[in-house]
């Protein structure tokens, strides 16, 4: 820990969904502590509750039992409308997944949430972030005319434009190649350095993760191992 007051406070957190063979526990009562400005690789086979820590942290899932508290607020008290506006406040994502807007080109891509949170200098922001992942050839490409990689880079981009003290990254790096994938985890490493960013991303790189303050284990549903 960097100071005495975390960030992120999870305490005997639980996760079940529903399927058709009924209740399946996901993440088992979960521990777990985050300074601000920490900088934490999750590591773990798959499925063994990684992105769904992630998914509860960010509150896009509602955690079934314990105590979620992020920057001091308890997230198990909001509706998902609450949620959402904390999440606008306080987190950025990066999922495997791009979650772009076809519709919009690069630019507008990144621009669209500042845009929501009524920056006037959205466009700049937006530029200047996609600049820096090396996209400024490529702002006004749709996301149908990019490579995964590229796609990627746009979905880095607007969560480092986003500028808010927490960002989380599940596999960041998956779909580029390695020259890129490095390069991108110095950027992020970088801002989390400059800006004194909580940094948390779910890696299956152990040489990835040794880089973070700590690095922590999660094997079926649980945090078994946290170390330096």
């Amino acid at each position: 820990m960097l100071n005495k007051s975390p960030l992120i406070d999870l305490q005997d957190v639980h996760l079940t969904l529903p399927s058709l063979a009924g209740p399946v526990p996901i993440l088992r009562g979960m521990n777990l502590q985050v300074a601000a400005g920490e900088t934490l690789g999750i590591t773990g086979p798959s499925g063994s509750g990684k992105t769904s820590l992630l998914l509860v942290i960010s509150g896009l899932e509602a955690a079934s039992s314990g105590r979620v508290e992020i920057a001091g607020q308890d997230l198990r008290a909001m509706n998902e409308d609450g949620r959402a506006l904390f999440r606008r406040e306080h987190l950025a994502i990066v999922f495997q997944s791009f979650h772009l807007i076809p519709t919009l080109t690069a630019l507008e891509n990144v621009a669209v949430p500042l845009e929501f949170k009524k920056r006037r200098d959205a466009t700049e922001l937006a530029r200047y972030a996609l600049e820096r992942v090396g996209l400024s050839h490529r702002l006004s490409h749709y996301p149908g005319q990019l490579s995964g990689g590229e796609q990627q880079r746009v979905a880095i981009a607007r969560a480092i434009a986003a500028d808010v003290p927490i960002l989380l990254a599940d596999e960041p790096t998956g779909n580029l190649d390695q020259e890129t994938g490095h390069a991108i985890i110095d950027l992020l490493f970088e801002l989390a350095a400059e800006k004194n960013k909580t940094l948390i991303f779910v890696t299956h790189d152990e040489s990835l993760a040794k880089r973070c303050h700590r690095r922590a284990g999660v094997r079926d549903g649980l945090i078994v191992d946290v170390k330096a």
